[in-house]
C-alpha cells in the first residue's frame, strides 16, 4: 500500500523521500519528441538547477526524462496513474530508482491506469506545487501548452528557451507574445537565481587535511566544487 501526505491542498500517495516537497521546486516540463538541442540544454539546466531547487515533472519521455535524469536524486515524479502502474513503462527503470532514492507522487491510490484527462489533472499538480515553471520546448496544440495555462491560472512565472525557426511552434508564440521569459544566456539566469553563488570554501590543503581522498568522491557526487586551488562547498 502507497503512503499518503497532504500538501498545497492535494491529498496525494507517495514512494521515496517526501521530504523533497519542503524544499524550493521548478517545474520542467515539455515535448514527447524533443529535439536533441532541447533534451540537451534541459539535462544540463536541469542539473544545474538541482543545486539549489528540487526539479519536478511528469516521468513521460523527452523533456521530462532528461529533466529527471539531470537533477537526480533532487527530483520529484508526478504520476498520471496510480504509483504501482509505472508509466511510461519505457522509462521503468528511471521511475523505479526515483521510487527509491528521490521522490515519486500521485493522486491516485492504487489499480489506476493513466487517463487522458489524468495527464491535465497530472500538470495541474506539478505546476501548482512549483515556484516557477521552464517549458524548453512545446507545440501549440499539446499538454505542455495547457501547463502555461494553470502556470498563468497560479501566477506561476513562466521560461522558455530559445529555438529554430519553424521549431517548437508553443514557445516561440509564448516568447513573442511575452507570456513566458526567453532564457537567452544559461549563465545569467543561473545567476539571477544564485545558483553560481559560492560563498563557503576551504582552501585545496585545508580541505584535504578535514576530508583527505574521500574530497574527490564529494567532487564526483556535486557536494563541491574544486577550482582555482579552493573548494566550494554547494
Amino acid at each position: 500500500m502507497n503512503l499518503k501526505i497532504e500538501t498545497e491542498g492535494f491529498s496525494l500517495y507517495y514512494k521515496g523521500k517526501k521530504e523533497l516537497l519542503q524544499k524550493p521546486k521548478i517545474a520542467i516540463i515539455g515535448s514527447r519528441k524533443a529535439s536533441k538541442y532541447s533534451k540537451e540544454i534541459t539535462y544540463i539546466l536541469a542539473k544545474r538547477l538541482s543545486k539549489k531547487f528540487v526539479i519536478i515533472s511528469g516521468g513521460a519521455l523527452g523533456i521530462d526524462t532528461e529533466a529527471h535524469k539531470g537533477s537526480f536524486p533532487n527530483t520529484i515524479l508526478v504520476s498520471p496513474s496510480s504509483l504501482e502502474k509505472i508509466y511510461p513503462k519505457s522509462n521503468e527503470t528511471l521511475i523505479k530508482s526515483i521510487y527509491k532514492e528521490a521522490l515519486a507522487i500521485s493522486e491516485y491510490e492504487k489499480d489506476f491506469s493513466p487517463k487522458k484527462y489524468t495527464f491535465i489533472q497530472r500538470n495541474r499538480i506539478i505546476v501548482s506545487l512549483s515556484d516557477m515553471v521552464i517549458i524548453p520546448e512545446a507545440e501549440i496544440k499539446s499538454g505542455s501548452m495547457r501547463s502555461f495555462e494553470w502556470a498563468e491560472k497560479f501566477g506561476k512565472k513562466v521560461y522558455v528557451i530559445p529555438q529554430r525557426l519553424g521549431e517548437s511552434g508553443g514557445t516561440r508564440y509564448l516568447a513573442k507574445t511575452n507570456k513566458a521569459q526567453v532564457i537567452w544566456d544559461m549563465e545569467e539566469f543561473l545567476n539571477s537565481l544564485d545558483i553560481n553563488k559560492k560563498t563557503q570554501y576551504l582552501s585545496l590543503n585545508e580541505a584535504l587535511k578535514k576530508y583527505g581522498n574521500i574530497l574527490y568522491e564529494m567532487e564526483l557526487e556535486g557536494k563541491v566544487e574544486i577550482k582555482n586551488g579552493k573548494v566550494y562547498f554547494n
